[in-house]
């Protein structure tokens, strides 16, 4: 059957909206992305710092947390917040780096992965992996999920013996 031009008109209209449709996606998706980057930069300045409050005020309340000094999942803002008053003022970055920041956005979620490279007042560099799930609520996003681990860590050897 042959097109009528109404048609070819028709469908170059659908695939256009479509094409601005996903244009506005991406730009969006790089907007989120943009944010969650400052925030978590934001958090990482303050925490330099000795001050874990820039991570508490924008987690959820129901923030869970792992790190490989903990022995268990840490449930909630309040043993998050146990956890972060138990080191306030111990921890002092002279300088960081946040490597190839990631976010993928999915719906009201969105994905932060980077790596770390800190450098301490004594000169001591920490390297580190950390994912961070983060919650639209209304305009703005929380942290849900956090989980920090070692960039290539030293594992015993398995023919190693105690």
């Amino acid at each position: 059957p042959r097109r009528v031009d109404g048609e070819a008109d028709n469908a170059f209209t659908k695939n256009q909206e479509r094409s601005n449709l996903m244009t506005a996606a991406k730009e969006l998706s790089t907007d989120i992305a943009q944010t969650i980057i400052a925030m978590e930069r934001a958090a990482l300045e303050r925490w330099g710092n000795g001050d874990p409050s820039g991570f508490l005020e924008i987690s959820a309340d129901d923030v869970v947390y792992f790190d490989p000094f903990q022995a268990r999942r840490l449930n909630g803002l309040e043993e998050l917040r146990a956890l972060y008053e138990s080191i306030r003022g111990q921890v002092q970055v002279k300088s960081f780096e946040l490597i190839d920041p990631c976010v993928q956005v999915i719906g009201d979620a969105a994905v932060l992965t980077f790596n770390y490279v800190a450098e301490d007042t004594n000169e001591a560099t920490s390297r580190w992996n950390c994912t961070e799930v983060y919650r639209r609520e209304g305009d703005t996003w929380r942290i849900i999920q956090t989980h920090w681990s070692f960039t290539q860590p030293k594992l015993a050897s398995a023919d190693q013996s105690d």
